[in-house]
């Protein structure tokens, strides 16, 4: 893992539904004047908040902002995802696509043509599929490589053992492996062993980041914030989170954010960083993600991390 490179990733799950076109463009706009670089969208990106009932829209905003600002393709980086975009519209889990060679090159040839673009520099699959051989999918992703039409690929919540043996399925079939993590992580936690509400999150675990840190393999974070629990009232945590690590970790980060005058956000952002891991920002208004930037000038030393490892 790289410690010193992390980035703050552009999460952009609600755009074309949550967020409309021009405020969408204005937070990428204010995303790449900021110094961003990465956009994490998925083909399925939001079919549940879509009159359709199908994903795309988020690609399609973004599409549309590349076709807007020519020369800039070249200042952004992009990362998609397939598995999970409903087939049949309004009908998930019951018809989301899998991680099946046809399904896969299928999933990126329409996500490619939604961006407007050649290549994506970083794909993901979403979710395990485990009705299709580990070998097909890792195949299939390989030879996406191969052709030039994925720079990069990952695996966005899996477990660590199968990360590790796709990645040595990879190896015996010469193509390349899997070589980024995206998980659920953040400074609050809820109580352990019990399940989150929400569907298809898996949570960053001891052994993703011992994975990671073996492999040098990338981490990406999201709900990284929290739907804005950290600093909204009318946006509590969720009583999976109601537990006396919580009191704890809230106190603490109240104490650090305001020795090192940041916003706690800003401070869950540098935590996330000063590990290795960069958070992914879901935001709906310019400043926030203005604010999200700025935690990267957020300095957190070996006594502030210790300090929150004591508490939670």
């Amino acid at each position: 893992m790289n410690f010193t490179n992390t980035e703050v990733v552009l999460g952009t799950m609600g755009f074309g539904t949550q967020v409309g076109p021009d405020d969408a463009f204005a937070i990428l706009d204010a995303f790449v004047s900021g110094g961003g670089v990465w956009l994490d969208t998925a083909n399925c990106y939001s079919f549940w908040a879509d009159p359709s009932g199908t994903g795309g829209a988020s690609e399609r905003v973004i599409g549309a902002w590349l076709r807007a600002r020519p020369g800039l393709r070249d200042a952004v980086r992009i990362a998609t995802k397939v598995r999970q975009n409903p087939l049949v519209p309004h009908s998930w889990p019951e018809s989301a696509e899998g991680l099946s060679g046809r399904a896969v090159h299928a999933g990126v040839q329409e996500s490619l043509g939604r961006l407007g673009v050649d290549h994506v520099d970083l794909l993901w699959a979403h979710a395990e599929d485990r009705t299709v051989p580990l070998e097909e999918t890792v195949g299939a992703f390989g030879e996406l490589v191969t052709k030039g039409l994925a720079l990069r690929i990952g695996a966005a919540n899996h477990a660590a053992w199968r990360v590790e043996r796709a990645r040595s399925l990879a190896r015996e079939q010469h193509v390349e492996p899997w070589t980024a993590l995206q998980l659920r992580h953040s400074l609050a936690q809820p109580r352990p062993l019990t399940p989150v509400a929400e569907a298809g999150h898996r949570m960053l675990t001891d052994e993703d980041m011992d994975l990671a840190r073996s492999e040098g393999l990338t981490v990406w974070a999201y709900s990284a914030l929290l739907w804005g629990a950290y600093v909204r009232t009318d946006k509590p945590l969720p009583g999976t989170y109601e537990h006396p690590g919580t009191t704890r970790v809230l106190s603490a980060l109240a104490d650090i954010a305001r020795e090192q005058s940041a916003t706690r956000n800003q401070v869950v952002l540098a935590w996330l960083m000063r590990q290795g891991i960069d958070p992914i920002v879901g935001v709906s208004r310019v400043e926030q993600i203005e604010e999200a930037l700025a935690a990267r000038r957020v300095r957190l030393d070996d006594e502030h991390m210790a300090r929150f490892s004591q508490a939670r």
